[in-house]
């Protein structure tokens, strides 16, 4: 499968109304990291999962990534109070 394709299928998925979440794998998600990154609605939500041929990489998870920032970013405020 081509990147180009991954892409296509990525934004054809995110883009149907008829789709509530979109499993994907991470090795996957790393190949098109600069789509799933910027990708910012709700729904359909973007779950990374692992693969049984590649490991669970957390540093890659954007799903992580944005809970860490918003924890970072609430604990910054509270600082200031």
């Amino acid at each position: 499968t081509t990147v180009k394709q991954i892409e296509d299928a990525f934004k054809e998925f995110t883009s149907r109304d008829d789709i509530a979440i979109v499993l994907i794998s991470q090795f996957v998600a790393n190949m098109i990291r600069f789509l799933v990154d910027s990708y910012n609605k709700p729904v359909p939500a973007i779950l990374e999962i692992p693969s049984k041929d590649h490991p669970y990489d957390p540093a890659h998870d954007s799903v992580l990534s944005r809970v860490k920032y918003l924890f970072n970013t609430e604990s910054v405020a509270g600082d200031r109070r």
